[in-house]
């Protein structure tokens, strides 16, 4: 799993079984299941309403100065990024 937040603060760690991870509220999360086996994972949140927001879709809706002060990158490095969501065939 891997946690960002702002100003380029971001951590990735691998669990195993039977191991718990924290997303801090307003941090951003990616969570992927490197191992060859199913994974179940249990997510508790703290509040009734789910909202899931695609990266493509929270990187748009920030203004390109916002994201490059946080990521430490030159403005311009957003300049192409898609604006709305992409289906890539596998």
């Amino acid at each position: 799993m891997s946690v960002f937040g702002s100003h380029g603060r971001v951590r990735s760690e691998q669990f195993s079984t039977g191991d718990v991870g924290y997303v801090p509220q307003g941090y951003g999360h990616y969570i992927e299941n490197s191992g060859s086996e199913d994974l179940d994972l249990l997510i508790v949140l703290n509040n009734g309403t789910y909202q899931s927001i695609s990266l493509t879709t929270w990187v748009a809706a920030n203004p390109h100065l916002l994201l490059s002060t946080n990521f430490r990158v030159p403005e311009s490095t957003f300049a192409n990024f898609p604006t709305r969501e992409r289906f890539m065939p596998g």
